[in-house]
């Protein structure tokens, strides 16, 4: 079965920094393509930053310069690094697997780590 588990979302300031992890099943990871995406309420998710297999790379332009992905394979793990976050980035922040760094999403989800920017 493939899961999906985030962690280290929170509370954080105007300027402030976060790092989320999503730990993937030992199976999928190294074969497919993994990202984050985020859903705002009231808005549609959207695709945040996204990481291919062999490691391109792929971000949203409201984020470029600001977040960074990262994915280690021996511990079959995704990062994504947010600096100088802003109010609009308050979402629920989710990872995926089997993305595409410019395409749809894959079938498998997280459940998703909420991320509130507010002072």
């Amino acid at each position: 079965q493939v899961q999906l588990v985030e962690s280290g979302g929170g509370l954080v300031q105007p300027g402030g920094s976060l790092r989320l992890s999503c730990v993937a099943s030992r199976n999928i990871f190294l074969f497919y393509g993994m990202g984050w995406y985020r859903q705002a309420p009231g808005k549609q998710r959207e695709p945040v930053a996204r990481i291919s297999s062999g490691g391109s790379t792929n971000y949203a332009d409201s984020v470029k310069g600001r977040f960074t992905i990262s994915r280690d394979n021996a511990k079959n793990t995704v990062y994504l690094q947010m600096n100088s976050l802003k109010p609009e980035d308050t979402a629920v922040y989710s990872c995926n697997a089997g993305t595409t760094v410019s395409g749809g999403p894959g079938k498998y989800w997280g459940q998703g780590t909420q991320v509130t920017v507010s002072s």
